[in-house]
């Protein structure tokens, strides 16, 4: 099992060192859709710090929660979408029977698959989080050392909930907008403080849209340096990712070859 995790870890290696040569080709483009999504991102960050300096506290939640919540939000999508960026294709993929190329690796499709191509406007919000996380909050070496752990257990949340959204549509067709609304729904409820949200609200964060497993459980986690939420949260997320592979290959059994010919150097 060890030699099969450091197997998979030096194939991820690759990918991102061939995708990343490949982004460079075009640096003045990278560079701008990177700086672009840092932009993007301080400017929420600016409306909370505004928003906090006429409301100090909101229902238990401070400013520096907030930005915990939107670097811990930026950092585990970007670090998932900067390695797993065809995650965000997936629907697209199945459609359009782009799936054909990919049975012709040794391994199991879904590793060569979402690690087929890298975003490039993630690597803006990997990033942001870290920065805005360490220039703001200035943790020790305990809460960084967690901050991190949490990052990449977010990180499979969105892994496993895009493979899930994407799987959509094996089952009902073309699900593009579907799933690229679902998508918006996570984004939107994980970069929103949870103790906004009660009832069965709550309940939706942690089953329909896992944007609990992203912001609420994390940010107890690195506010009272909580093991039991710690683990609660890395738990959510290899739910979530198993219940995303294990949809996605019940689908396959659907899926439609497309008949192309595709070269891939």
């Amino acid at each position: 099992m060890f030699w099969r995790i450091v197997s998979y870890l030096r194939l991820a290696a690759a990918y991102v060192h061939l995708n990343l040569k490949a982004h460079l080709e075009y640096r003045g483009a990278f560079i701008t859709q990177v700086v672009a999504m840092i932009l993007n991102n301080l400017v929420w960050v600016t409306f909370w710090v505004l928003f906090f300096q006429r409301f100090p506290v909101l229902r238990g939640w401070t400013v520096q929660d907030v930005i915990t919540l939107w670097a811990l939000a930026a950092a585990g999508f970007g670090l998932a979408h900067s390695i797993y960026g065809n995650a965000l294709r997936l629907s697209g993929l199945i459609v359009r029977g782009q799936l054909d190329v990919w049975m012709l690796y040794p391994r199991t499709l879904l590793s060569h698959l979402l690690l087929g191509q890298m975003s490039a406007t993630s690597w803006g919000d990997l990033l942001f989080g870290y920065g805005v996380y360490l220039f703001f909050v200035r943790p020790d070496a305990l809460h960084l050392a967690m901050f991190t752990a949490l990052t990449i257990s977010s990180a499979g949340v969105y892994i496993g909930f895009n493979v899930l959204a994407g799987s959509l549509s094996f089952y009902i067709g073309n699900s593009e907008g579907l799933t690229q609304q679902w998508r918006n729904a996570m984004l939107t409820f994980s970069t929103y403080p949870a103790t906004l949200f009660e009832g069965w609200v709550k309940l939706l964060l942690y089953t329909f849209i896992p944007a609990g497993f992203v912001t609420y459980l994390p940010i107890k986690a690195l506010r009272e340096l909580s093991l039991i939420h710690t683990i609660l949260a890395v738990a959510g997320a290899i739910a979530v990712l198993l219940v995303g592979v294990s949809v996605f290959y019940h689908g396959l059994r659907r899926y439609s070859s497309g008949n192309l010919m595709e070269m891939r150097s």
